[in-house]
């Protein structure tokens, strides 16, 4: 009979985007008061998405990646995308942008193997977690780097990016070493 094994924990992190510095200012204040202090914080950068998100966000996005200091259990990805929902409703609620989805939220996972994001969408490659969330393996460390897939989004595909899940997976590697936690096979 087949023994469930430890899980490894994971970097927690959150696509932070939006056409407004402040309201990416109030969602970093918000997921470090919820999630603990942030380990890395990427630049921002320019995020386009073929218009496809123009007519509810406006022009111009910019995406700051924020991955936290405090490790995360994998199973919880669906309840951060919940509430990172909550939390854009919120915002748009609150604040007084012409546009109805001022702040776009998008939290995911880094293990040692991959780089996983929460969706709302459903697609042939997109697994279903639990109350409308999906995941989705978006990156895959292989060879000693980052490996797109077909369905991977342009912005995921960055060396910036790359970078970030780097840093991430090398902080949880140092941490797997030091406490023995590193799932055995």
């Amino acid at each position: 009979m087949a023994q469930p094994r430890l899980i490894e924990p994971v970097v927690r992190f959150c696509a932070v985007i939006s056409r407004h510095a402040e309201a990416r200012q109030w969602a970093q204040e918000r997921l470090r008061e919820h999630w603990g202090a942030a380990a890395e914080v990427s630049a921002p950068a320019a995020f386009t998405a073929g218009g496809f998100y123009d007519a509810e966000m406006g022009v111009g996005l910019a995406k700051v990646l924020m991955a936290f200091e405090n490790f995360a259990d994998p199973g919880d990805l669906a309840d951060w995308k919940l509430l990172t929902n909550e939390w854009e409703r919120e915002y748009a609620q609150s604040s007084d942008h012409a546009e109805q989805r001022p702040l776009n939220l998008d939290p995911g996972y880094i293990t040692q193997a991959k780089l996983v994001l929460a969706t709302i969408k459903d697609r042939d490659h997109r697994l279903y977690l639990h109350d409308g969330i999906f995941a989705e393996v978006t990156l895959n460390y292989m060879g000693g780097r980052w490996i797109h897939h077909r369905w991977s989004y342009p912005d995921y595909r960055t060396d910036q990016v790359a970078e970030f899940a780097m840093t991430c997976r090398e902080r949880l590697r140092a941490h797997l070493l030091q406490t023995g936690g590193f799932r055995r096979v």
